[in-house]
């Protein structure tokens, strides 16, 4: 029953022009409008849902109905034969709406509307299918999200000194500095930075459709708007933005290293968008935060174009994810593998496609201001290592020889899969020029000499070149270096760390208390072994007596068989 998810994307369709006409608007007049709803009052109690509509939610709303609605009407194929496409539908609705709702509301008691809906529905979409792996998968995605939800939780606590919960109002507090940290505890979490980054490539448990939203413009967006949102008084605390920029700069090397030693597709392209949050934030701890939102919008159009394009090539592979299982798909899907290529470009940032013009921006920028040396080296190699895994991908997937079964279906005939690519693949060419002219173009544009200006190209470059020829090469340097292998596959042992890591030793003590003491002596000197005690002691005294009775009547029979004769 497709017409569900068909009538989902069309209804996501019709909402789109509304915010994407409000941010026109907005951005011609370069004004804010603040709608605060009496909802119910009683007395002098007021209960009030506070609206903000500016110009970057309005422009991030239209992003998010847009690319929805592209991924409902995608699923309409995808998950042809699923029997609850019903409720897949609706609950992707509802994913829909919290983000709207966390976009549009600058209170923090409110927000949390749409931050705890975003979470609750992210943890029953990553169980869809319900088995072990999606449960695992699903739990520590909630409970590293419950860790954000208690930080915005104890952030409202303190901010009852400022007697508001406005975000847009906030002023000098001495809890200011604690506040700040909570919020970017809460901001780190949503957003996958070290050292909660566990949980983002484990969501790819849930369905492709699912992936390529929560990807690219909902959950995992959600931590660095917030900062954005509350980054004019967050970056006056002196510590905030160092810290932000030294996490987010781990981040993005970190997700570049674990992508070039993967070979599950969807989880390459999870570590990918891990790679380009970390760049976002690390331009928030650069001060860069017009660029960090311009950054969030062009992303989203491409990352969702890669997801889009995984997911039919998997669907062609009887669901299997895996890049060595793949190979020589240019014949088989041209049309598919062209998306591939132009959303795989973007991301590495080559010209004039989408992400050059915030992704570039934002290395000039740091090549520009004054920034620890530390700090460029890991942003360079994180851009070399994007264009690697990339290059790497395409490698696997266009010209590698076919290594899938023999019989195989291949179509790019398939209108509800190949006109969400075509919307897409339009956006990741276009969207990053279009918003540079009409709502960016206010942007510093920095001065340097011409070999820094080149240094993002020349870098992205370098990247393609070195997985060219580690890809061609015929001894791989994960048989040469099988723990270096483990340790960027694990992610910096983040996986085991951060799940059985931390449950082990408390299951193997409350194990060793179980057997020692509720098993053992609580059991001995207890119920238990009263009741043993008991029981042998009365089973010998029978026993005794029981033999006693017997001897006696022997004698008894012995002494009048005696006395007869």
């Amino acid at each position: 029953m497709p017409f569900f998810s068909i009538n989902a994307s069309k209804l996501l369709w019709s909402l789109f022009p509304i915010p994407m006409f409000s941010a026109m608007y907005l951005f011609s007049n370069n004004s804010i409008i603040l709608i605060n709803w009496s909802i119910f009052k009683l007395n002098s109690s007021v209960i009030s849902l506070p609206l903000i509509l500016d110009p970057w939610g309005c422009l991030f709303s239209a992003t998010v109905l847009f690319i929805s609605s592209n991924v409902m009407f995608f699923a309409s194929s995808y998950m042809e034969g699923d029997k609850y496409l019903q409720r897949f539908s609706h609950l992707v609705l509802l994913f829909v709406l919290s983000m709207n709702l966390l976009i549009f509301i600058p209170n923090l008691i409110c927000l949390l509307l749409g931050w705890d809906g975003l979470g609750i529905v992210s943890f029953v979409l990553v169980i869809y299918y319900q088995n072990a792996k999606s449960l695992a998968a699903g739990m520590i995605t909630a409970l590293m999200n419950r860790v954000g939800d208690v930080m915005i939780l104890l952030s409202i606590a303190l901010t009852l000194n400022l007697g508001h919960w406005s975000i847009l109002t906030i002023w000098k507090d001495p809890y200011l500095a604690m506040i700040s940290c909570l919020i970017m505890l809460a901001a780190m979490t949503k957003s996958a930075q070290i050292p909660f980054s566990s949980w983002l490539p484990a969501a790819m448990a849930a369905p492709t459709p699912v992936s390529a939203l929560v990807h690219s413009s909902t959950l995992v967006t959600a931590g660095v708007f917030l900062i954005i949102r509350f980054h004019y008084v967050l970056s006056s605390i002196y510590f905030f933005n160092q810290i932000l920029l030294i996490i987010a700069s781990l981040t993005m090397f970190m997700a570049g290293m674990a992508a070039i030693a993967e070979c599950d597709m969807k989880k390459i392209i999870a570590l990918s968008t891990l790679s380009q949050l970390g760049v976002m934030m690390a331009s928030l701890g650069l001060n860069l935060t017009s660029l960090a939102f311009f950054h969030l919008i062009t992303h989203a159009l491409f990352k969702a174009l890669l997801f889009l394009t995984a997911g039919s090539m998997i669907h062609f592979h009887h669901h299997s994810q895996d890049l060595r299982f793949m190979g020589n798909l240019v014949f088989s899907s041209p049309l598919s593998i062209s998306c591939l290529l132009i959303a795989n470009l973007a991301l590495c940032g080559s010209p004039f496609l989408a992400g050059f013009y915030s992704k570039d921006l934002i290395i000039e920028m740091a090549l520009f201001n004054p920034t620890n040396c530390t700090i460029l080296i890991l942003f360079l190699l994180a851009t070399a290592l994007t264009a690697s895994y990339s290059i790497r991908f395409m490698l696997s997937v266009v010209w590698n020889s076919s290594n899938c079964l023999p019989f195989q279906y291949t179509s790019d005939s398939t209108t509800p899969m190949t006109t969400p690519m075509i919307f897409l693949t339009a956006g990741a060419i276009s969207g990053g020029a279009s918003l540079n002219w009409l709502a960016f173009n206010t942007l510093d544009e920095p001065f340097l000499p011409p070999l820094f200006k080149l240094c993002p190209l020349i870098i992205t470059l370098i990247g393609a070149f070195m997985a060219y020829f580690l890809t061609i090469s015929p001894t791989s340097l994960n048989v040469l270096f099988p723990l270096v292998h483990f340790f960027n596959s694990s992610m910096w042992f983040l996986q085991p760390t951060t799940s059985q890591g931390i449950i082990n030793t408390p299951l193997n003590l409350s194990h060793n208390f179980l057997k020692y003491l509720d098993h053992g002596w609580l059991e001995l000197l207890g119920s238990q072994g009263s009741f043993s005690s008991f029981a042998n002691f009365s089973k010998n005294m029978l026993n005794l007596s029981l033999n006693h009775i017997t001897t006696h009547l022997s004698l008894f029979s012995l002494i009048l068989f005696s006395s007869l004769f």
